[in-house]
């Protein structure tokens, strides 16, 4: 880009070969950075030389020894190309240089109007290495190595000169691209129009650039195949999104950037194909193929991240609450790291005396489409003078493709080492001066994953940490040291191999050696010991596990063997880690930093992943687990000797009891609380004692007194700040531990436990405002509790299923809902509804948010769950939890809003859903629905009845055509007329047969024409048996039944009543056809009931008379 990075030539006109030369005010500039991991053994590349202060570089190589502590200046690569020396050495004083190197070991010098392109050898001794000299194109404004990028058709890292092309745009928009490296004389010049200064290119993919402009204007220039540039603009929002309106267009997070928006840094990622964005407002990311390109971010930094930078410079001050809306924040850089995107920015405040810039590293998280609300603000130890916010710009980012979490601020006078935050296991931040006679920072990039800068003095230079300076404490480095000095020499060549087999004791002490070789950023070394001690085919996988589970727990329970009052308590074969600080919490302190580096050690030298599980009290447990259960005891532990010094008696008390019980001495010259916090793995043992410390005080101390209330609040805070820092522990480690332990002393036991006692002991005998601070004090308690179970479920969710594995989940998940029920009940039964609310909502408690609601008679609230729980169907809950508790009436009289949820889950309660459809005046849906059931109805004969009948009210009142009308009546009333022979059976009869009409079942046709003809309907009359009769045409084939057989049963039934006269009446057969109805008089005679009549001599005559006398009448 087009301008300078040191206040003094910014305000200067340059005096130059191109007179009236001119820098681009406001503008800023960036590195190109690809995110290609380079090989492990950098440090191949490096010489160590001590520096000199000569005009015209040499192959100078470190800094002295007195000016750095933690980190080393050494010479990268061969010599720089002659070209390259010869610029600088006839540049004028007024001339711009500036330097860019990528990491695929090209880099190219701008000097006035040359631009000069080499291949960095990386060996001590340059061979053949490219180095070409290109003419830019006249300017005004002085050019810089930000408007210069090369690419190929080939990766560059393999590429030849032949095989590289090169563009350079001026400020002014001359563009001017070399298709061939080889000849430097063949280029094709345009002019592109970015309405603006340029001030960026970058090469993307396709063999095309990206040119941007200081007002954030961006182009996409390729080359034809005659070699002339075609360019076009990328548009803001373009993609899925382009067209629409900027209202609509702002709820994706895709706005047009500011008309005042200077752009300060492009960021082009290979291997996503993403480019991003960093302007004065917002930050933007685009998804590049090779002939098109589609913006998916535009992410508003001022709003995301102001608030957070000045909070963390200033939130500590107490008249923070005035000095946040005066403070002003500029973003200066950015780059990629493993650990996200990582923004420069300087901060400031006008009434601060003297005003000092403070500079600020913000890590962010890329989830595609958006960036996380999670990020980290570092606030590095680097400030300077505020002069004026253009001068803030000369300060630059370098990020090197690495898992450390270094990172390196620079500008033309130093270069400041720092970390980004991400991780605790970092060396101290180091400002590093080039300030020599004629030496100067003029621009770098990362290049086999180190940072190396173009010092003017020495060329190509890198900062590497000190081989001696260790990131662990410096009394555990010297305890380190002395603890394995037994051990067998530790180097590539005389590590055991494979074949030869090494005890596990030796392992461990091989396994520290490599662990102290790190932490003296000696990764290199470290990795061998460790590749050759645990290969990666897993041949040793469960002793790795032992050791790892081994070293880690040394670390955490190590005596302070300098502490001298602990100097006859440390057992002969402590060998571990001793830390000397003679207080506690420092001690604690000091064993996190060691478990932080014990962590990073295992994942950067390709342990971690390879651990599986240890055996945990006879069960089986994931390694990663319990290492990450020692961080959480020991989060726990600096929270409770915190408390140790405010609540001395109590926490006395607690630990005490929890020595005693684990039969543990405490020596004469210490306390119980350096016994107590010595050992860490333990630690979880004090809380159960806590709860009984709190019990004991409550029965002591009278109910009105201070100390009856203060014991409860103080326990519940340790419980809370204990489990919110080992939550905090457990997302670093993605795992559940101490947390959600179940067991004895785990903090899931304990918050239950202090559940029960604050409901039963206290919350009855406590005021008001007690009551309120107990409450809330529970809820929060109550939120770590469940948190803990969603934590855990989610994580097993995660997890490759199996059987075994869902099985574990449906009983985890079982026992969630149980105890958050149980948790939650009694809350509501005190009606303490603002808090059941708020956990309810959060953990989605439906049952007690129902009950919370019909308590309160609040429908309202009901029907906003149903709309915000919508996607968990909170409804079908409702509607279930009204058909379970009785309440038809109130799941039917829903608003109109709710009908159509109702109507989809009443369709498997089709008893009710009629009502509803009534109730909307769906007549059709109504008749459906009451027709299938009454058809399916089988049982209860009062119940079919009333079905037909509702079927047929609203087949009335539908609006169906009348032809189907007509037929569904019909069809009704056929069933109505069946049903009518068992609605008019005598009472009498039903009283012999203990039949209730109301709830009598539904009867057959066979089984109503056996009541109508037996013995026990003693008053039965022509008419019963016509019904009878009547009946028999309601018999089907699959019944089974012998109709004939049956006729003959119904005539000698009635044939053999007293009044034979009577029986045989025309009443009884009339409107039948008699020549199908009535049976042959010979099987009638044949009847074993009329044989009693068959003796009499009139009987036959009489039945045939009879017979003659009604088929004659129907002739």
């Amino acid at each position: 880009m087009f301008s300078p990075r040191s206040v003094p030539s910014s305000a200067r006109m340059q005096q130059s070969r191109t007179p009236g030369r001119k820098s681009v005010s406001g503008a800023a500039t960036g590195l190109q950075l690809s995110a290609r991991r380079a090989s492990l053994p950098a440090r191949a590349l490096l010489t160590s030389v001590p520096l000199s202060c000569r005009a015209t570089p040499a192959r100078l190589q470190s800094h002295a020894a007195a000016e750095t502590i933690s980190y080393d200046v050494q010479t990268f690569g061969s010599s720089l190309p002659v070209k390259v020396m010869e610029a600088l050495t006839m540049a004028d004083a007024d001339d711009q240089i500036s330097v860019r190197v990528t990491e695929s070991s090209w880099a190219w010098m701008v000097c006035g109007e040359r631009l000069i392109i080499w291949k960095i050898c990386q060996a001590a001794v340059a061979k053949l290495s490219v180095c070409k000299e290109l003419q830019l194109p006249s300017s005004e404004y002085d050019f810089t190595a930000d408007v210069v990028a090369v690419t190929s058709t080939v990766p560059l890292e393999m590429a030849a000169a032949q095989s590289v092309s090169v563009l350079a745009v001026s400020a002014e928009g001359t563009a001017r691209f070399w298709p061939c490296l080889a000849h430097e004389g063949n280029y094709t010049e345009s002019s592109v129009d970015l309405g603006d200064l340029c001030n960026f290119v970058v090469a993307v993919r396709g063999g095309s650039f990206i040119v941007a402009s200081v007002r954030s204007q961006l182009l996409r220039v390729s080359a034809d195949s005659s070699g002339k540039l075609q360019c076009r603009a990328l548009q803001q929002g373009q993609g899925v999104l382009s067209g629409i309106g900027r209202r609509v267009s702002s709820l994706f997070g895709i706005l047009s950037p500011p008309a005042d928006d200077v752009l300060h840094s492009v960021v082009w990622v290979g291997r996503t194909s993403c480019l991003y964005t960093l302007t004065s407002s917002r930050l933007s990311k685009w998804e590049v193929d090779d002939s098109s390109e589609h913006q998916i971010l535009s992410w508003d930094t001022c709003k995301a991240l102001n608030e957070s930078i000045v909070e963390s410079i200033w939130g500590s001050e107490s008249s923070y609450g005035g000095l946040k809306s005066g403070a002003n924040v500029a973003y200066l850089d950015m780059k990629l790291s493993q650990s996200g995107l990582v923004v420069l920015a300087a901060a400031w405040h006008p009434s601060d005396t003297p005003c000092l810039a403070y500079f600020c590293l913000a890590t962010l998280h890329d989830d595609g489409s958006t960036i996380s609300d999670q990020f980290t603000v570092q606030v590095t130890k680097y400030s300077c003078v505020f002069q004026v916010s253009e001068a803030l710009q000369a300060t630059r980012l370098l990020l090197p493709w690495s898992p450390s979490a270094t990172a390196f601020l620079y500008n033309e006078e130093l270069v400041f080492a720092c970390s980004t935050g991400t991780s605790r296991a970092t060396l101290p931040d180091e400002k590093i001066n080039f300030t020599s006679p004629g030496d100067g920072i003029r621009g770098g990039g990362h290049c086999a994953n180190l940072p190396v800068f173009f010092s003017l003095n020495s060329g190509l230079v890198v900062v590497v940490a000190r081989e001696s300076a260790s990131i662990l404490p410096e009394t555990m480095e010297d305890s380190l040291c002395s603890s394995l000095a037994a051990a067998p020499e530790v180097s590539a060549v005389e590590t055991p191999t494979r074949k030869a087999p090494v005890g596990q004791e030796d392992r461990t002490k091989l396994l520290k050696a490599a662990f102290l070789q790190f932490c003296r950023n000696d990764l290199v070394g470290a990795q061998t010991v460790t590749d050759e001690l645990f290969p990666a085919d897993g041949e040793a996988g469960a002793e790795l596990d032992s050791v790892v589970t081994r070293i880690n727990l040394d670390l955490i329970d190590d005596y302070p063997a300098s502490d001298p009052r602990w100097a006859e308590s440390v057992p002969e074969e402590s060998a571990g880690f001793p830390l000397t600080s003679l207080i506690i919490l420092h001690q604690l302190e000091d064993k996190m930093k060691a478990h932080c580096c014990f962590m990073d050690f295992l994942l950067q030298v390709g342990l971690l992943d390879q651990l599986s599980q240890v055996t945990v009290h006879s069960s089986p447990m994931a390694t990663r687990l319990l290492l990450c259960e020692h961080a959480e005891k020991l989060q726990a532990a600096m929270v409770l000797k915190n408390h140790h010094t405010k609540h001395a008696e109590l926490v006395n008390g607690a630990i005490s009891m929890a020595l005693q019980r684990r039969n543990v001495a405490v020596p004469p010259s210490l306390t119980v609380a350096d016994v107590f916090f010595r050992e860490v793995s333990q630690i979880s043992s004090v809380f159960e004692c806590l709860l009984e410390e709190e019990e004991r005080s409550l029965k002591v101390n009278p109910v009105d007194s201070v100390q009856w209330a203060e014991v409860v609040l103080t326990i519940n805070s340790i419980i809370k700040v204990t489990t919110v820092l080992c939550e905090a522990c457990d997302q670093r480690g993605s795992q559940i531990s101490l947390q959600t332990s179940g067991g004895v002393g785990g903090v899931r036991t304990i918050i239950s436990r202090q559940h029960e006692i604050i409901l039963r002991s206290v919350y009855p005998h406590a005021d008001s405002q007690l009551r309120s601070a107990l409450c809330e004090q529970l809820v929060v308690l109550l939120d770590m509790f469940l948190g803990s179970y969603v934590a855990q479920l989610t994580s097993l969710q995660k997890q490759r299923p199996s059987a075994a594995q869902q099985d574990r989940y449906n009983s985890l998940e079982m026992e969630y809902s149980q105890r958050r029920s149980e948790l939650l009940t009694p809350l509501l039964e005190l009606g303490q509804y603002q808090w059941v609310a708020v956990l309810a909502e959060k953990f989605c408690d439906f049952d007690i948010l129902v009950q919370m609601c019909e308590q309160t008679d609040n429908q309202s609230r009901l029907q906003h769950y149903m709309a915000k729980f919508s996607d968990q169907n909170f409804s079908d809950f409702l509607f279930r939890w009204y058909m379970e508790k009785g309440k038809r009436g109130k799941l039917l009289s829903q608003p109109a809003a709710q009908h159509q949820q109702l109507a989809s889950f009443l369709q498997a309660h089709q008893h009710l859903s009629w009502l509803h459809h009534i109730h909307v005046q769906d007549y059709q849906s109504a008749l459906r629905t009451l027709y299938s059931q009454a058809n399916m109805e089988t049982r209860y004969f009062a119940k079919k009845t009333t079905l037909l009948a509702l079927s047929k009210l609203t087949a009335l009142a539908s609006d169906l055509p009348e032809e189907e009308l007509n037929k569904q009546v019909d069809d009704i009333v056929e069933q109505e007329r069946f049903l009518l022979h068992q609605e008019t059976l005598p009472r009498q009869l039903l009283e012999e047969k203990q039949l209730n009409p109301d709830t009598m079942p539904l009867l057959s046709a066979h089984n109503l024409i056996q009541l109508y003809i037996c013995d026990d309907n003693r008053r039965a009359n022509e008419y019963d048996f016509k019904k009878a009769l009547d009946l028999l045409e309601y018999i089907h084939k699959e019944d089974s039944v012998d109709i004939d057989a049956l006729k003959c049963e119904i005539f000698g039934k009635a044939l053999r009543r007293d009044d034979l006269i009577k029986q045989t009446s025309p009443t009884f057969v009339s409107g039948v056809p008699l020549q199908t109805y009535l049976p042959e008089v010979k099987e009638l005679l044949e009847l074993d009931e009329l044989s009693s009549l068959k003796s009499k001599p009139c009987f036959e005559f009489v039945l045939r008379a009879n017979y003659e006398h009604y088929l004659q009448a129907q002739m």
